[in-house]
């Protein structure tokens, strides 16, 4: 099953860095954070990655250009007048990395419309490039598969100025709407599993994909939640960046796994 990962954002609130990089490429512990990412669902066997691109995009085809380069063991060889590259050992993951630059200003909608060829007509994964969660994919994607639906969003009850989640009992998500002030309703943290049909449902690339397409699924009873009671975060600012980095410096982080 394929990965999409939107990472064509400016990061606005973090402009330190973002004005150098695109947000998901702001590094914790020496790594940029969608490098977390995908070693999250690596973990769980998931090794395809479609990378929505826009704002720098240049950066991330540049590092996934020189990451094999830096996780091998290489011998250059001149003495024949001539360049000969031997690679001894390479530790890089079983990745198959697609970066696509999906517009400077597009929303997050139009950008996930722009990688469907890329996806195909198959069930696949979507989330942020800009937090890291501890849920257990396999158990999310089993969930997904049970339900039949459309949609499936993981969902955290945290304090945080994301959209809200209104729940009923079924794990229906029943509306979807941005959050208030003082809200104590789940979170739409990302981490989803969608059908090809998700396309259907995104008109161009103004559309934002946490409204006009999550408001009709939710109406039309397509949109289901998991909900996850661990970990989540995200990075959008310097102080949650740091949160993270720290995390990652004391051997904290939860969604490690693959270091245990």
């Amino acid at each position: 099953m394929k990965v999409v990962l939107l990472a064509g954002g400016k990061g606005t609130r973090i402009t330190e860095e973002s004005q150098f990089k695109p947000k998901p490429m702001v590094e914790i512990g020496g790594k940029p954070i969608l490098w977390h990412i995908m070693k999250e669902y690596s973990y769980y066997g998931f090794n395809e990655f479609i990378i929505c691109a826009g704002y720098k995009q240049h950066v991330i085809k540049e590092w996934f250009d020189d990451y094999f380069l830096h996780n091998s063991d290489i011998t250059f060889d001149f003495t024949h007048g001539k360049k000969e590259t031997i690679v001894h050992n390479q530790h890089c993951e079983p990745w198959k990395v697609t970066v696509v630059d999906t517009g400077l200003d597009t929303m997050t909608g139009g950008r996930i419309k722009r990688v469907q060829r890329y996806v195909g007509n198959e069930t696949f994964m979507m989330t942020y490039g800009d937090g890291v969660c501890d849920v257990d994919i396999s158990e999310l994607v089993k969930y997904h598969r049970s339900h039949g639906k459309i949609a499936t969003l993981t969902a955290v009850q945290l304090q945080q100025d994301k959209g809200v989640l209104d729940i009923g009992g079924d794990n229906a998500v029943k509306a979807f709407r941005e959050k208030n002030r003082g809200d104590g309703s789940p979170i739409n943290a990302g981490y989803m599993v969608l059908e090809p049909e998700i396309f259907d449902y995104i008109e161009d690339d103004h559309t934002v994909f946490e409204k006009d397409p999550m408001n009709r699924l939710a109406r039309e009873r397509q949109l289901m939640s998991y909900r996850h009671k661990g970990f989540w975060h995200c990075m959008d600012t310097s102080r949650e960046k740091k949160i993270l980095d720290d995390l990652v410096k004391q051997k904290r982080a939860p969604w490690m796994k693959w270091e245990d």
